[in-house]
């Protein structure tokens, strides 16, 4: 990443990836500025660089404080968690847009593509964590030592065909499925807890396989698939015997460490092409 003269706002969710993000710019000597949101982002992302706390329902509240900041590109990094409504308790700012927006944001594409179209209104570009932390996008390929067999790929054609369908409706990115059957599939749960969920009903035999794919109609911008020291470590108490995820479509933390992991633990991890 070069050091453009632009200030870069990073909206921050949770996870370690909008750390990340913030060692990356002061290393290369990018001006930036984060917006962090309580209950939902880690204090160590803000520590030692300007930033602000808000709700996630002050959207206004937020703008205001990236507009003052000087902030004139955004990047949105690191998940969310969707509240209710009545848990967001949005402010009169974040009200207009829900109300302008109405039901296009009844699934995270929809919503998620809708705060991209406001925010380059309010004057900001917007830029995908990708085109930031080049280094983590996923390629294709096994990552280690470890091979998906003739069942694991089955299992892994059955995944791609279920969260395909997932996508296609705005429901989830990911599924797991173990000789054939589909244990789980993703919703408004994420990742993590969908693999806690399987751990209790993996069957007898080759342990499943979490299949992870972008949405086909999903804004590239914000909330790519994403994998982690985290998902290996529920894959394994799962009892999972592999991950696969899209090449070039996903972002991989830690690449190198999580396949020396994967194979410590005898788990595939393997970049797949979900088109072909």
């Amino acid at each position: 990443m070069s050091a453009p003269d632009a200030k870069l706002g990073i909206v921050a969710g949770s996870g370690e990836l909008p750390r990340r993000l913030v060692e990356l710019c002061q290393q290369n000597g990018r001006q930036l500025f984060v917006i962090a949101f309580e209950d939902q982002t880690d204090p160590i992302t803000v520590e030692g660089v300007d930033h602000a706390w808000v709700r996630l329902g002050a959207g206004g509240e937020a703008l205001e404080h990236l507009k003052s900041a000087g902030a004139k590109e955004l990047v949105m990094i690191g998940p969310i968690a969707r509240p209710s409504l009545k848990a967001l308790r949005p402010d009169l700012r974040t009200v207009r847009f829900l109300a302008r927006i109405g039901a296009e944001a009844l699934g995270d594409d929809g919503l998620l593509s809708s705060i991209v179209k406001q925010l380059e209104n309010e004057g900001f570009q917007v830029r995908g964590a990708h085109e930031l932390l080049a280094d983590l996008i996923s390629v294709e390929g096994v990552y280690g030592r470890v091979k998906p067999d003739a069942q694991a790929d089955l299992d892994i054609a059955r995944g791609i065909m279920v969260v395909r369908a997932l996508g296609a409706v705005d429901v989830g990115q990911a599924a797991v499925v173990q000789q054939g059957i589909v244990l789980g599939v993703e919703a408004i749960e994420g990742t993590d807890a969908l693999l806690t969920r399987c751990r209790d009903l993996r069957r007898e035999g080759p342990g499943g396989v979490l299949v992870k794919l972008k949405k086909p109609d999903q804004e590239a911008r914000v909330d790519l698939p994403t994998i982690g020291p985290r998902t290996l470590e529920g894959a394994i108490s799962a009892g999972l015997r592999g991950i696969a995820i899209e090449a070039e479509a996903a972002l991989v933390v830690d690449r190198g460490e999580l396949a020396r992991s994967a194979d410590e633990a005898g788990l595939f991890l393997v970049g797949i092409r979900a088109n072909s």
